[in-house]
């Protein structure tokens, strides 16, 4: 059952289970717990389930074929009838924005409610247990340029079609590193745009270093084999080891520069071209959202592509007993890999919950399936791991954090002049990553911009807060615990 956020519900507390995340991992964990016979509440940022692998047009909208943007439409549908057939308090348009843990071991997640989180109700869920399905956000490298009107992230363009159904322009270069590239220009070219170019920083050979994590993945290639098809179709050319490093126009994106990249991602000299277009769609892979998780002192592990994820154990939880995570949180992988993890961390959420064994029969084929997916997601972030050359695209005046409009000639000041030898200390100089973003956009930059063409250390990704938060919110949680009436959480 969905409970709006305006609406009041009758207070199921605590629930045995509280899942923060609708997308593929967190539907598989709750629908499965519910399944299992633990109370279940779903708490996610948007109206819909889905997550933003499966973004899809609000009813009113009227699309016909919402599936035919997507790909394994069927494996969501499956998911979404189930909950809908669940005793699942679904739990839309809540951000939340913490999680503590009580002295007698139950869970506690704040929440405010409304489409952008600045509805006046704060919401307030108590749980047994805890599963993080956040997600991931995308990772942008910035260039010269990057700010015009016209440039989006790869995976924006890709959410402005599949929950909008429009184009963020007619003549779209698709650009970055990672797979996600293919599936978007494949995605705009269906939709009616022209793309004149995917233009992928890194190259494919490194898949071929691990032969045998390719041919237990079959599925991997078959969907690249797909994209692949409908790119060749619309006549989509790929320029591999290449890079957008610099867009040009005045009030909007009117061209943009490519440039061959050597090892390193380093601008090869002489090989720049310029190609016309009106949008630009970038993105450099994607970014596990582990802000909750660390928070509360989870620990994490270096990913082959220098972010962070969760370091989880066999069954998926984290360094803290109790608290379970699913999905991109432990390293970007895609939804076949978030549904398994979601139900692997479910089946031994109700294990432990129920009194029972979490070891064999249908886990131990879950663990089996989630290592062999696990491997290809490591493969393939070695693979789009920016080298560190990509800083060469940049000129001082270039802004790095556009937030507090810091640009990389401050930034490099900072470090060479004024000592900073890492991102916190380049913020406290400089104010990079103070902005309403909190570093989700610079942090990568900034990190390696300090780190003088050395080994960046990843964002720390650790806030007091996971999504702004009214003053007034704050205030109101001593009022809650003076008075924990029956309305709505």
């Amino acid at each position: 059952m969905t409970a709006s956020p305006s609406e009041p519900r009758a207070r199921c507390e605590p629930y045995d289970l509280a899942v923060v995340g609708a997308g593929s991992a967190g539907l598989a964990g709750a629908v499965t717990a519910a399944e299992l016979g633990l109370a279940v509440a779903l708490l996610d940022t948007s109206a819909q389930t889905g997550g933003q692998f499966y973004r899809h047009p609000a009813p009113a909208l009227g699309a016909v074929r919402p599936e035919a943007l997507h790909h394994d439409w069927s494996a969501y549908s499956d998911l979404r009838r189930r909950l809908a057939a669940s005793d699942v308090t679904h739990l839309a348009g809540h951000h939340v924005w913490s999680a503590v843990r009580e002295d007698d071991g139950t869970w506690t997640v704040h929440a405010v409610t409304g489409a952008d989180g600045t509805s006046e109700r704060p919401a307030r869920i108590r749980a047994r247990a805890l599963l993080l399905a956040t997600g991931a956000y995308e990772r942008q490298l910035p260039f010269p340029g990057w700010t015009l009107p016209g440039v989006v992230g790869a995976g924006g363009a890709q959410a402005m079609l599949k929950s909008g159904l429009v184009l963020p322009g007619r003549r779209i270069v698709v650009a970055g590193s990672g797979p996600l590239l293919l599936a978007v220009a494949s995605s705009l070219a269906a939709a009616g745009a022209q793309v004149p170019a995917v233009v992928e920083a890194a190259g494919y050979l490194r898949y071929a270093r691990s032969p045998r994590v390719l041919l237990a993945n079959p599925a991997k290639a078959a969907e690249a084999l797909l994209h692949g098809t409908a790119l060749l179709r619309h006549r989509v050319p790929v320029r591999l080891r290449s890079a957008v490093t610099e867009v040009h126009g005045t009030d909007r994106v009117e061209a943009v520069t490519v440039s061959r990249l050597d090892a390193d991602w380093r601008p090869v000299p002489g090989t720049a071209r310029r190609i016309a277009c009106d949008a630009l769609a970038v993105g450099h892979g994607l970014v596990p959202q582990i802000e909750l998780a660390t928070t509360l002192g989870c620990a994490t592990r270096r990913l082959p592509d220098g972010t962070l994820g969760l370091a989880l154990d066999d069954l998926q939880e984290t360094s803290e007993p109790g608290l379970w995570a699913a999905g991109e949180t432990g390293g970007v992988g895609g939804a076949g890999l978030a549904r398994t993890e979601g139900e692997l961390a479910a089946r031994a959420i109700a294990a432990r919950l129920l009194g029972r064994r979490a070891g064999h029969g249908r886990i131990a084929g879950l663990r089996r399936r989630r290592d062999r997916m696990r491997a290809f997601a490591d493969v393939m972030s070695a693979a789009h791991a920016p080298g560190a050359g990509w800083q060469d695209w940049l000129s001082d005046d270039t802004d790095v954090c556009r937030c507090e409009e810091v640009g990389a000639g401050r930034i490099r000041e900072a470090v060479a002049e004024l000592g900073a030898r890492d991102a916190r200390t380049v913020k406290l100089l400089t104010r990079a990553g103070m902005g309403w973003c909190q570093g989700r956009m610079c942090g990568t930059a900034v990190a390696c911009l300090a780190a003088r063409g050395g080994t960046a250390e990843p964002p720390a990704e650790r806030r007091p807060f996971a999504v702004p938060v009214r003053l007034s919110t704050l205030a109101s949680l001593d009022e809650d615990a003076a008075d924990p009436g029956p309305e709505a959480s």
